[in-house]
């Protein structure tokens, strides 16, 4: 049985010194404390609760303001869907394997991947309907990183059963397809079920989404933008948070991710049905979606690196407490520490993936190193004050995936992914 001897350790009720984690097949067995001979700081991996690893290869490309004059979520949107469109299979491969590799070396040990760039470019199914998943399963077992496949149902282009676009063709599918899909899915990896939204899903459709997901992760885009919001009042009278809380079976096993634009009345909800709030700060700051409440929200939430502009643990966790700061204009908003900041991220994370979280029995022996004396200083120091991601080393299932810093794959992926991305973009 493998033992790793840490000097301190962030477990979930805290710090810890000398604590010894035994192993025993991917998983922890037993913690033991006042184990002398320990060095390093380990945290547990930090799950990523929501990523379209596609678009890494967007990165920096939509950083320039249009002919219009004004950029927004709908405008990045069409840049989006023009990279969408031009992707192979064997493209997904290489910016998935990139964007892992870069999710480990930030702290990231689990990914919830939100997939819906599922079909040929002519919108026709490959001959095997999950080609594309099985590349993104590819790249999380070359990379190291555990993987939660979430396909995504899209069928229509606004609330109502709107016909979807030309440019969607790639993403859409019929309730019928899907389940080939989720089954094929099912086979590559850990598979959960994601309506992509209440405007690509009508309330029937999101009943049978429902139903066939049962107790497994359920996760869903909701309220990112006012226009959303607007549209959803028109067409129901009701807000979207509010409508999702009303007409759907709410519970644990859901993630409502963004969430920006919510009342207190519909965070009050999402706190009581157990969801979890899905964050993505670093994308929603970049996309100009707005700041979710997340200082007086009193459910469980966890972070995201969705379109994976910046891939980063503690810089995502460094966005949301300052976006809390300035909407508030106070300080240390989230937490009492980075322990309780960190420790709240990595637990609302596992329940959105369902795994067991943090540094437990039970659960996954994935784990992360800092350097440094005082835990609580370089944790801190981490999240707020790192020029470059702060982790040292990290394992998962008990297998180190990164040394000192580096992925043994980060040089051999980067050269393929940025042909590719000189190629496409």
């Amino acid at each position: 049985m493998p033992n790793f001897i840490f000097r301190h350790a962030l477990l979930p009720d805290g710090w810890h010194e000398n604590v010894r984690l035994s192993v025993e097949g991917g998983v922890i067995a037993r913690i033991e404390a006042g184990v002398p001979g320990g060095a390093g700081i380990a945290l547990p991996g930090m799950p990523n609760l929501h990523s379209h690893a596609f678009q890494r290869a967007m990165a920096g490309h939509a950083e320039r303001r249009g002919p219009s004059g004004r950029d927004s979520f709908w405008t990045w949107r069409e840049l989006m869907y023009r990279l969408a469109l031009n992707l192979s299979p064997e493209d997904m491969e290489i910016a998935a394997t990139q964007a892992f590799i870069e999710m480990l070396e930030g702290g990231f040990t689990a990914v919830a991947e939100f997939h819906y760039l599922h079909h040929a470019p002519d919108g026709a199914p490959y001959a095997d309907i999950g080609e594309m998943a099985a590349r993104l399963a590819a790249a999380a077992a070359a990379a190291g990183i555990e993987l939660l496949l979430l396909p995504v149902f899209y069928a229509h282009a606004g609330f109502g059963g709107a016909a979807p676009l030309p440019e969607q063709r790639r993403f859409i599918n019929t309730l019928e397809s899907y389940a080939r899909l989720h089954e094929r899915c099912a086979a590559q990896a850990p598979t959960g079920v994601a309506p992509h939204s209440l405007r690509a899903a009508t309330p029937p459709e999101l009943e049978a989404l429902t139903a066939l997901a049962g107790a497994r992760p359920l996760h869903i885009h909701i309220a990112e933008q006012t226009a959303e919001v607007e549209a959803c009042l028109a067409w129901t009278g009701q807000r979207p948070v509010a409508w999702l809380l009303d007409h759907a079976p709410v519970g644990r096993n859901w993630c409502l991710v963004h969430a920006t634009h919510v009342t207190p009345e519909e965070a009050a909800g999402m706190a009581a049905s157990g969801a979890v709030a899905g964050l993505c700060p670093i994308t929603e700051a970049n996309l100009g979606d707005g700041i979710f409440p997340a200082a007086q929200f009193s459910g469980a939430w966890g972070i995201g690196s969705d379109s994976n502009v910046l891939i980063d643990a503690g810089r995502e966790l460094q966005m949301l407490e300052y976006s809390q700061r300035l909407a508030r204009r106070g300080r240390n908003m989230m937490a009492a520490t980075a322990a309780g900041l960190y420790n709240a991220a990595a637990a609302g994370g596992a329940q959105a993936l369902g795994l067991a979280g943090g540094l437990a029995v039970g659960a996954s022996a994935s784990f992360v190193t800092l350097a440094g004396d005082d835990p609580e200083t370089a944790l801190a120091q981490a999240v707020f004050c790192a020029r470059a991601p702060a982790v040292r080393d990290v394992w998962v299932r008990g297998r180190q995936v990164v040394a000192d810093g580096w992925h043994p794959l980060a040089s051999a992926a980067r050269a393929r992914f940025d042909d590719m991305v000189n190629r496409l973009v």
